[in-house]
């Protein structure tokens, strides 16, 4: 419980640290909310019948009820979530979107709502990858429009090949197939891909490049931000995050008392 602890007080104080300036237009004008989530990650974001289920949809189901607002959830992968806002096709989008200095010069971020960190999914009996270091020569998966594998190469300094799929289904089949040796990504998508396929994938434990998860919307709202960043301090002090965190990815092997 020590990384959930800290995960939480993390979160806390980082989206204490406020939204910019803008202009007065804001999703708070609206009566309801159209927010895109993943549709292709189980446990975080998963189309199941007719609606979605996982971490980031309750997390988005929370923050719409604690703005008062009704809410209409849509399907939105990794690659269509910077379009998604600034179409305005969505007012949230709360779709495993990390914070990186390149995206927030397009999109505005509210939270993080989540802290982790980028791991590897490797195939039950390969013992050779331990760390980020061992990637090195090594085939990863490259979903489109996600940066994780590109961190390894240009940020860590890893030699690997990257090799480039439309999605983490695709990626999926392709490591248990040998077609990749690795999938790297943040550790909560890796856990929910791994609960999901029951067949022994695991968890490196690698935890590396610390992932912090926002909510995008439109760059110039601030009330809205500001008004999302209170639902998410909420969400943590009465205590939805900890019971979400363990009800999505309790006794997938992730790592939440190591840190």
């Amino acid at each position: 419980m020590k990384r959930l602890m800290i995960v939480m007080l993390a979160a806390v104080a980082l989206v204490a640290a406020g939204c910019g300036s803008g202009t007065p237009e804001s999703l708070l004008d609206k009566d309801e909310l159209v927010i895109g989530v993943r549709p292709d990650l189980p446990s975080v974001g998963f189309r199941k019948g007719g609606g979605f289920e996982g971490f980031d949809v309750d997390v988005a189901v929370y923050v719409a009820e604690r703005l008062g607002k009704k809410h209409r959830l849509i399907p939105v992968l990794a690659a269509d979530r910077e379009d998604a806002v600034l179409s305005g096709k969505a007012d949230l989008v709360v779709a495993t979107y990390t914070i990186s200095e390149e995206r927030k010069q397009k999109v505005l971020f509210a939270g993080p709502y989540h802290i982790s960190y980028q791991d590897i999914l490797i195939r039950p009996d390969d013992y050779r990858i331990r760390n980020v270091r061992d990637l090195r020569g090594r085939r990863i998966c490259e979903v489109e429009g996600s940066n994780a594998a590109q961190r390894v190469v240009e940020e860590r300094g890893v030699a690997a090949e990257v090799k480039p799929y439309p999605d983490y289904q695709a990626c999926m089949l392709a490591l248990k197939q040998d077609q990749v040796d690795a999938i790297t990504t943040n550790d909560v998508i890796l856990a929910g891909l791994a609960r999901q396929d029951g067949g022994g994938l695991r968890l490196a434990n690698a935890q590396f490049n610390e992932q912090r998860t926002g909510i995008g919307l439109r760059r110039g709202d601030v009330a809205g931000c500001e008004e999302v960043n209170r639902a998410i301090t909420d969400m943590y002090q009465d205590g939805t995050a900890a019971k979400l965190l363990r009800e999505w990815f309790g006794g997938t092997g992730l790592h939440f008392g190591t840190i």
